[in-house]
This record gives structure tokens, C-alpha cells and sequence, in this order.
């Protein structure tokens, strides 16, 4: 059977790819530094396969046709789009696809009990999967399975089942016929506004930032749902902060512990999530 050794959740902000570069502004070392953490550990871990969770921003999906949570089973993906080489200099680039891990993620012809996937043969990656693989595995050879969640365009799937689709990756995994070491990358904000008054103004909620590092810290899944039931107070947060329900589903996938290492990361762009899960040896 496989083995899910590890989880993670980092930003996935696509201003990083031109701020971040030698040498390092100071205010972004601590950012480089906890980027720098994760890819050790996935180098550590010696992953066979690589689960990205990430949220798709109104580009392969978009209003006329809003799925809530999609799974890539292709054999390859595209990366980039190119309003974001454009205006964020990132570069396009091939990451391959674990087909037979997809499938049984997926269910190759009855959809699993916990989550109703749609399913994606074709799919270009935009920088929230992106960014992250650039940052903790810069070769993009590791194979992977790529999942959006609908965490940007309303109705958005309520925390319960975030929480669901991490279990549910859990045990997938945990099921999967194969001898794998599987890994979950997942990003997403904290409290973060785009396109709105509070942009590039520090955090536009500290309170919020402060309770989403301590549910991590401290292994709170029930406090962690709790906190995100309410659509209005994430909404008052920042129009980016429900990408932060990404990392419940990474909590429950690790089975609701504590955070191995936890960091709401403060920057120019707010406060950043550096989570990260490892199974000890």
C-alpha cells in the first residue's frame, strides 16, 4: 500500500517570482527561508508522487461552468498562462501527471463516497500550482495530481467539506495498490485582499491571520472549520482569504495534528502560510 508521508501549504503569490531573486529583499528572506524548509522536505521524503491542491483564478474555470472541486488525470500538464508571463515573468513549463494515482483518487468508475470530482484530461496550470512546485521542487520531476478547489467564486464549498477531501485523499492514498511515497502540496492566503482597498496595505485582518496560524499550530480541525463557516467574515478578510480553506484540507489529511512547523510569515503582501506535516521514520 502507499504511503502519504508528508503535507504542506505555502503561498502561491505570482508577485514572489520577480521579488524573490538574489539577492533576497529582507523583508522576503523569512519567506525564502520557510520555502527553503519545505523543499528540504520533500527532497527528504523521496516522494514517488506529488497531490497539489490548489484553487484555479477564473482561468480553465470560470463562471459558465464552476465546479467545486476538479481532479486532473492527465499524463502531463501545461504550466502558466500567458497573462502571467507577462505581467509576473514567470515561464511556461511541462509538469508530468500520475495518472494511476489520479484514478484512484478519483474512482476510475464510481465516484468516491466523500466528494463529487469533476474530472479534467486537459488542464493549464495557473501560478497557485505553479508557484508552489517552482519553489519546493524546482525540477518538476516529481509526478503529479493536480485538485482545484473552488475557493474564489461563490457558492464556495463550505469548510465540512474541505475537511472531507482531505480525509478522503488520506485514505485514498492510504488504499492505493502501490508501494509509493505520496505527498500533498496545497497552497492558498491567509487573510488577503486582491483588487480591492485593503491591496498591498500590510494584512487586511491580523485577528483572522492570528486564529488560522493557531489552528495549525495546534492541531484544531474542529476550531479550524468552525472559524471558516462564516462566508461573510472570510469576505470582510480579504476577496482571497477562502483559499485559505485549502489548508483544512491539508489538516485533515494529516488526521487533525499539529502542525509539525507553522508560520503566518509577514511581508510586503501580507501574511503568508508555511505549514508543514511530516511522518516521522
Amino acid at each position: 500500500m502507499a504511503d502519504l508521508v508528508m503535507a504542506a501549504m505555502t503561498p502561491h503569490n505570482p508577485l514572489l517570482w520577480r521579488a524573490m531573486r538574489d539577492p533576497v529583499p529582507d523583508d522576503l528572506k523569512p519567506v525564502a527561508a520557510n520555502f527553503a524548509r519545505i523543499r528540504d522536505a520533500v527532497e527528504k521524503h523521496r516522494l514517488d508522487a506529488l497531490i497539489v491542491i490548489g484553487t484555479d483564478h477564473l482561468r480553465q474555470f470560470y463562471y459558465e461552468n464552476s465546479p467545486a472541486f476538479v481532479i486532473g488525470t492527465a499524463a502531463s500538464y501545461h504550466g502558466t498562462w500567458q497573462n502571467e508571463v507577462r505581467t509576473f515573468g514567470m515561464e511556461y513549463c511541462e509538469v508530468p501527471g500520475h495518472t494511476g494515482l489520479a484514478e484512484a483518487l478519483s474512482g476510475r468508475s464510481l465516484l468516491p463516497e466523500a466528494v463529487d470530482f469533476s474530472i479534467s484530461r486537459e488542464w493549464r496550470l495557473d501560478h497557485s500550482y505553479v508557484i508552489p512546485l517552482r519553489y519546493v521542487r524546482p525540477a518538476l520531476d516529481i509526478p503529479v495530481v493536480p485538485i482545484h478547489t473552488n475557493a474564489s467564486m461563490p457558492p464556495v464549498p463550505s469548510a465540512h467539506r474541505f475537511a472531507a477531501l482531505g480525509r478522503h485523499v488520506r485514505d485514498a492514498v492510504q488504499a492505493w495498490d502501490a508501494e509509493a511515497r505520496v505527498g500533498i502540496l496545497t497552497s492558498g492566503h491567509m487573510a488577503n485582499d486582491v483588487g480591492g482597498p485593503k491591496t498591498f496595505a500590510g494584512s487586511p485582518d491580523p485577528d483572522f491571520d492570528r486564529s488560522a496560524w493557531e489552528w495549525m499550530r495546534d492541531g484544531d480541525l474542529d476550531a479550524a472549520i468552525a472559524g471558516c463557516l462564516d462566508v461573510d467574515r472570510l469576505s470582510e478578510a480579504g476577496s482571497m482569504t477562502y483559499q485559505y480553506l485549502n489548508a483544512i484540507a491539508a489538516l485533515a489529511a494529516m488526521g487533525g495534528r499539529a502542525a509539525d512547523h507553522a508560520d503566518a510569515t509577514p511581508s510586503r503582501f501580507a501574511s503568508s502560510p508555511f505549514f508543514l506535516w511530516e511522518e516521522q521514520s
